[in-house]
C-alpha cells in the first residue's frame, strides 16, 4: 500500500491493526511523496475506504452478537440468583420449560447446590451455585469490556473512513483544479 504522507491528527497510525488514515493538507507533496499519479492515488484511497467497510461490517458482527449475549448472561445469572433464593427460604421451585417450539412443560425444582452451563459447541458443565455465578460474572464483565473495546473501535473506523472521504475529495478537486489550470495556460498559447 501507499504510505501517507503525515500521520493522522491524533498521531495514531493504527488501532488494532485498523491502519489510520492520514489527513492530506497539501496534495501535490502527497503525491509525489506516494509516487501515484491522481488516478492511482484516487484508486488506492477508494480501495482503502472498502477495506475500511469490509472490516466496519465485521465489527458489526461482533457486535451485535455481544449485544446478544450479555442479556442471555445476564438472565443466567437471575436464574442462579433465584435458585439461591429459593434454596434459602426453603420454597418450593416451579418452572415451565420449552421443550420444543411452542411445547411446555412444568417442573418441580428440588433443592440443588449445582447448575448446569452450557459453555458453547455442545458442552455443558456442572457448577456449585456459587461457581457459576462467578463464572457468569466474569464472562458478563468480559462481555461488557469487549463491546467498549468495540464500539471504540468502530469509532475510530468510522473517523478513518471520514478522513479517507475528504482526502478523495481534496485529490479529486485538486485534479479539477489543475485541469482547469492546464487549459487556461493552452487557450493563453494559442
Amino acid at each position: 500500500m501507499a504510505s501517507s504522507s503525515s500521520a493522522s491528527s491524533s498521531g495514531v497510525t493504527e488501532r488494532r491493526g485498523i491502519p489510520a488514515a492520514a489527513f492530506v493538507e497539501d496534495v501535490q507533496t502527497y503525491l509525489t511523496q506516494s509516487g501515484l499519479d491522481v488516478n492511482s492515488s484516487l484508486a488506492f484511497l477508494q480501495e482503502r475506504i472498502q477495506q475500511y467497510r469490509l472490516v466496519e461490517m465485521k465489527l458489526l458482527a461482533q457486535q451485535r452478537d455481544l449485544q446478544a449475549k450479555i442479556p442471555d448472561i445476564e438472565k443466567c445469572l437471575d436464574v442462579v440468583a433465584t435458585l439461591q433464593a429459593k434454596k434459602v427460604t426453603g420454597e418450593e421451585l416451579i418452572a415451565d420449560f420449552e421443550v420444543s417450539e411452542g411445547i411446555y412443560s412444568r417442573a418441580h425444582i428440588e433443592d440443588s447446590n449445582s447448575v448446569c452451563l452450557w459453555l458453547g459447541a455442545n458442552v455443558m458443565l456442572e457448577y456449585s451455585c456459587e461457581e457459576a455465578t462467578a463464572l457468569l460474572q466474569k464472562n458478563l464483565e468480559n462481555a461488557k469490556a469487549s463491546l467498549e473495546v468495540l464500539v471504540a473501535d468502530l469509532q475510530f473506523l468510522r473517523d478513518q473512513v471520514t478522513i479517507t472521504q475528504v482526502t478523495v475529495a481534496r485529490v479529486y478537486n485538486w485534479d479539477v483544479h489543475q485541469r482547469k489550470i492546464r487549459q487556461a495556460a493552452a487557450s493563453e498559447d494559442s
